[in-house]
């Protein structure tokens, strides 16, 4: 039998870990417990860039990723950064600085896709100039630049690593010089400090270390796939942030989404096999835009206080407070109908521990009209006006978080899952109840 035909034959396991919400429901931690327990090949990373952050307990460290995958942690795993990525070079060498002095060193492991766009720090002027200019309309944007880097690439006048690597004397300095040209003259006051030889000098320090890991990253991650591998794509964000089904405006600029997954690497759909949607016990939101199911936070003693406080509910990102509310399962639903989610991750469980009770939204409700499951309406004026349809739980007391199987939470917290799994008709294979790796309730039949 020829090695074709011996590949043809070969099964792979290409698994996709997306938020369901608005970001920040965990999904670092489902993607490195995944590849330590199922010994992934391959973690690719497929949009957004240091607009995101991922923390992660390891051998009892904290380690807060950005741009990097959560494969980074695994020894034995390449670590892809896509095409759908756009990246800040000066970030993506800091984060692997600040893994080498927590004792990881990760930078062999990692692959630059050459068709990923490049940010530069004039990004970040546009994106802060531009939100400043919105005045109390902001979209409340991290400012690290994505907005504006994906608008370049949009209007076909980015960068990407394959230019910023050519070995050609002079080729990428002259483009980087011909774009601040044009961007400056779109925003002269915002550029009145920038200084592009400063900044160019400092990107042609790292211009080796990208060399030796720039390659064609769709053709290594197919190549993984025929190989029969386990490869797990990784999303920034959230579906809630999608640029095209998300709270538009208040959106990212990339596809956070199973779809955006495909592009984001460079894998044909229907390589793809589990869509695991990560969902987090309750809900919370970074930024402007609305969110039907918000609580009251500032005043101790409430259950949003309660919510914050404990789950420690500050952007990895940003560091601003994160905004709670109980679940929104109509949210999630919608998530799931975009997606096709397999199975579903319920993080944090053990922050609703100490709740005397809880709420969960299941529907919402319109001019009078209870609106279908798992329906989001286009107009965010619409959204606003959406009155919640709740059902209630009895909270629990108990310290859930030295639990070791399902089997051990109390039967108020079982009941709160069973019904998350009933209305979403989806399996919560890993419940989490805690920040550790080994905080993970799994079902065995996922083991």
């Amino acid at each position: 039998m020829s090695d074709q035909s011996s590949k043809k034959q070969k099964t792979s396991s290409c698994s996709v870990v997306l938020g369901s919400s608005w970001g920040d429901e965990g999904k670092g931690k489902l993607v490195d417990f995944l590849l330590e327990a199922k010994k992934m090949d391959v973690c690719a990373r497929f949009n957004g860039g240091n607009n995101a952050g991922h923390s992660i307990e390891f051998d009892g460290k904290t380690f807060h990723v950005h741009l990097l995958p959560s494969g980074v942690l695994t020894p034995s795993c390449v670590n892809v950064l896509g095409n759908g990525m756009v990246i800040h070079l000066p970030s993506l060498f800091a984060e692997l600085a600040s893994l080498l002095e927590g004792g990881v060193d990760a930078e062999k492991s990692v692959r630059v896709s050459l068709r990923a766009q490049i940010v530069f720090d004039f990004h970040k002027i546009v994106d802060g100039a531009r939100e400043a200019a919105l005045g109390d309309k902001q979209l409340g944007t991290t400012k690290r630049g994505i907005g504006p880097s994906y608008a370049d690439k949009a209007a076909r006048r980015g960068l990407r690593i394959a230019e910023f690597v050519d070995a050609r004397d002079g080729v990428f300095e002259s483009k980087f010089r011909d774009l601040v040209a044009i961007v400056r003259a779109e925003h002269p006051a915002a550029f009145a400090d920038y200084d592009a030889d400063a900044e160019l000098a400092t990107l042609l320090t790292l211009r080796e270390r990208v060399r030796a890991m720039a390659c064609d990253t769709s053709l290594l991650v197919n190549a993984a796939i025929a190989d029969g591998q386990s490869v797990l794509l990784e999303g920034a964000n959230a579906v809630l942030l999608d640029i095209d089904h998300g709270t538009y405006p208040f959106v990212t600029s990339s596809s956070p989404s199973v779809a955006g997954a495909a592009l984001g690497v460079g894998i044909p759909p229907r390589a793809i096999g589990d869509v695991i949607g990560v969902v987090k016990a309750y809900t919370t939101r970074v930024g402007a835009g609305p969110f039907p199911t918000e609580l009251a936070w500032r005043e101790a003693g409430t259950p949003g206080e309660h919510l914050q406080r404990v789950g420690h509910e500050y952007g990895t990102t940003t560091g601003r407070p994160r905004r709670c509310g109980w679940l929104d399962l109509n949210l999630v639903a919608y998530a799931h109908r975009l997606n096709g989610f397999t199975s579903i991750n319920v993080t944090k469980l053990d922050v609703l521990s100490g709740l005397a009770s809880l709420q969960l939204g299941v529907a919402y409700m319109l001019d009078g009209a209870r609106l279908p499951f798992g329906s989001l309406p286009a107009s965010l004026d619409d959204l606003a006006r959406c009155e919640v349809v709740y059902e209630s739980f009895d909270g629990w007391t108990d310290d859930i978080s030295q639990c070791t199987a399902r089997a051990d939470l109390p039967p108020a917290a079982e009941r709160y899952l069973a019904r998350i799994e009933e209305l979403l008709g989806l399996p919560a294979p890993w419940i989490g109840v805690g920040a550790g790796r080994t905080q993970t309730l799994v079902d065995e039949r996922y083991k």
